[in-house]
Order: structure tokens, then C-alpha cells, then sequence
């Protein structure tokens, strides 16, 4: 099918809004045993091993070993890689395999920094799940050592790496929206979060994501993706944080919070609100980015502009399409169509380039570090009741 019928049958020049020819597809490569990129899965919990069929769809990568400490999440994950991977129990074995090229850390949140810093000095390439480390020191700490290594270090943001979110960053930046004023993110759920533990023992190590000393709860677990978007889009970081939270429905013995309620502000004078809820899931996943012409809406995969009053837009040609003429009524919700893929697939693929190319990471080790500075000021302002100021 030509580009043209392409846009035309698929809605994408209805929308008057439309990505360019980069977006609509990556490059076909061709892979052979020379440039097979052989990755091991440290930590096969939930994210590690849901991750081992996305990467079985990746071509050019081969999921060679699985680790974990836990014996029933190691067999879980070798399983999925339809037991061909090589199994381990201590990931500094894994890291002794010359075979293995590339790691994927999907541990606790506590455990990223050092691991990281181990597949550094062992010379791997790194995909390093969000948020990408734990506390000021071990942030800086990596940071330094990544900036001065010669392997690929991406941080698990994945819709960093979404073409959708990348057009609208793009849309943005272009002024669509007009003057960003004010942006509204949520990632509101029902449920206590918790993981069934087979044996008492394994608590803390199932459910580490209740307790402190492991964890940063929903602002590093869930809050850490939009706030990395946030910084995207303004292309700077939080002036100044406040937050609060709570531990107030779900009374289970958890130690991080169950709702909490962040308000950034950034030196451009825009504010941003992050809620995360545990007792409701009314609207689950959003973000709403409010400009002086216009408000983007952004869930998962989809994504929306909404025009105020006085700005109607009128769509001519669109990327050679005539025809596609279009009058954007203001306060109605008008799709923006984009071909992509799942953000996770997607990020795995960038990653796969980034390996083979030699080129940086869009979610890299810088991008990566602010935004794990920004969780870290966060849990720090709503733990001490007080306001946090980012240091330069």
C-alpha cells in the first residue's frame, strides 16, 4: 500500500495532526550470529519476565540468561525464554558469561545502582528499569561511571521511546498547544499492590515494594514515568517539590504510601501535579498537558488535543495529502493518530539500535538521573512534611 492511501484509509489525515515518515516504521535490519545481541534478565518478578516474550519479538536479540534469587521466579523466567536460557541464581555469575552482551536489572529498586555499576565494570550494555536508582548517592555514583563507559546504559522509561509521545512532545515544542501552563497526571488504581507469597519468609522479597528500605513506592514505581515526561516536554527540571501521602485504606502493615499527591514547580513558572491513588481507579492512566491554545490528552496509547475557544484550526494539505482540509472545533476532542508500537516493544528496539549503532539512548543516563532525582526530592518532601529544592 503507498504512504498516501496509508494516511488516507487509516484516519491519520482526518486528524489534520500526523507524523512524520520516521515515525511510521523502523528500519528493516537483517540479523545474523555476528550481530545477535545476547541479553540476560536479572530479576524475573513480574516486569523481568513479562518483558522475556516482548524481547522474544524483538529480532536481532536473544534472551541467553535469566537470574533471580527467588527459586520459583528463576524457573518462571527460564520458562518463558522456553527453557534456553541459562539459569543463575547470583547475577555476578551471569555477568562472568563472556556470551552475554547486554543485561536487562527489573530488581528491587534498592538493588539498581549497585548491579548496575557491577555490568559496568564487566563491560555490559545496560537496560536499567525506572526508576533507575535509589537515593542521591547511588544516583550520582552511576551516573559518573556510566558518563565515562563505552557500553549503552538506557533507562527503563519506555514511553520516552514511544513515537505517539515523541510526536506530541514534538507537537508541543512546535507551539500547537500555545504557552504550556500547567500539567495534570494521574495513575489512579484499585488494589493494594500486593503480590501472593507462598511461604511467610519471602515477604519483604515478594512484596518489597511496601517497605522503605527496598522501595519508593508508587512515585518511583508508577509517578517516575510521567515525571520523566514532564522533563522531556519543558526540557529542564523541578524548581521546587512538594508532596504528601498516606497510608490510609490500606492498613496491611506496608510501609510506603498508598495515595500520594506531588505538585512540582518548574524555573519556567509552570506547575505540575502527579496523583497516584490505590482506593480508585476512575480515569487510571493520564496526563493532561494544558496550553494557552490548546490541552493535549495522553493515556497509554492514545493521545488527544482538545482547542479553546478562538482557536480553531484549519488543517490544508497534510504531508502531501490533499484534501484533508479540517475545521477543530473548539471543546471537542480531536485524536491524534500516529503509528506506533507498545511503548515496551519499542524501548527494547531503540535499545537493540542503540547496541548495534553505537548511538545514546533517548532514555538515557542523564534523563534518567533527573528524573531519579526528582522521585528521591519527592519521597523526601512528602517523608519530612516539608519543601524540596533541587540543587544544581
Amino acid at each position: 500500500m503507498k504512504r498516501r492511501e496509508f494516511i488516507s484509509k487509516s484516519g491519520l489525515a482526518s486528524a489534520g495532526i500526523v507524523a512524520g515518515t520516521s515515525t511510521l516504521g523502523a528500519i528493516s535490519k537483517t540479523f545474523n550470529s555476528n550481530n545477535m545481541i545476547n541479553i540476560g534478565i536479572i530479576g524475573s518478578g513480574n516486569r523481568g519476565s513479562g518483558l522475556i516474550p516482548v524481547l522474544k519479538n524483538v529480532e536481532g536479540v536473544n534472551v541467553a540468561a535469566v537470574c533471580d534469587t527467588i527459586p520459583f521466579r528463576l524457573e518462571q523466567g527460564v520458562s518463558k525464554t522456553g527453557n534456553k536460557a541459562k539459569a543463575y541464581s547470583n547475577y555476578k555469575r551471569l555477568l562472568d558469561n563472556k556470551n552475554i552482551d547486554a543485561v536487562l536489572i527489573s530488581t528491587p529498586f534498592n538493588t539498581h545502582a549497585s548491579i548496575a555499576l557491577d555490568a559496568l565494570d564487566a563491560g555490559k550494555h545496560i537496560y536499567c528499569e525506572k526508576t533507575m536508582a535509589k537515593g542521591f548517592k547511588g544516583i550520582n555514583v552511576l551516573l559518573e561511571k556510566a558518563s565515562y563507559s563505552k557500553t549503552i546504559f538506557q533507562t527503563g522509561h519506555q514511553y520516552h521511546s514511544s513515537r505517539l509521545y515523541k510526536h506530541v512532545v514534538d507537537l508541543i515544542k512546535a507551539g500547537e498547544i500555545g504557552k504550556i501552563t500547567a500539567f495534570e497526571c494521574q495513575w489512579n488504581r484499585n488494589g493494594n499492590w500486593r503480590r501472593r507469597v507462598p511461604d511467610p519468609a519471602l515477604e519483604r522479597a515478594i512484596n518489597w515494594r511496601m517497605y522503605r528500605e527496598y522501595s519508593g513506592g508508587l512515585a518511583a514505581e508508577l509517578c517516575s514515568h510521567q515525571i520523566d515526561f514532564v522533563h522531556w516536554v519543558l526540557g529542564e527540571n523541578p524548581k521546587k517539590i512538594m508532596g504528601t501521602g498516606g497510608i490510609d485504606y490500606w492498613k496491611d502493615g506496608r510501609e510506603t504510601f498508598d495515595n500520594i499527591h506531588l505538585l512540582f514547580e518548574y524555573p519556567s513558572g509552570v506547575k505540575a501535579k502527579f496523583t497516584c491513588l490505590t482506593s480508585n481507579a476512575m480515569n487510571g492512566y493520564q496526563i493532561k498537558v494544558h496550553g494557552s491554545k490548546a490541552t493535549i490528552l495522553l493515556d497509554y496509547t492514545k493521545a488527544w488535543i482538545q482547542y479553546e475557544k478562538g482557536y480553531k484550526k484549519e488543517i490544508g494539505d497534510v504531508d502531501g495529502v490533499s484534501g484533508a482540509t479540517k475545521s477543530h472545533k473548539a471543546g471537542h476532542r480531536i485524536p491524534i493518530e500516529v503509528s506506533h508500537l507498545d511503548p515496551s516493544k519499542q524501548a527494547l528496539i531503540d535499545f537493540r539500535d542503540s547496541i548495534l549503532n553505537n548511538t545514546q539512548p533517548i532514555s538515557n543516563i542523564t534523563t534518567g538521573a533527573n528524573t531519579a532525582r526528582a522521585v528521591q526530592l519527592s519521597l523526601d518532601a512528602m517523608y519530612n512534611e516539608d519543601i524540596r529544592y533541587w540543587k544544581t
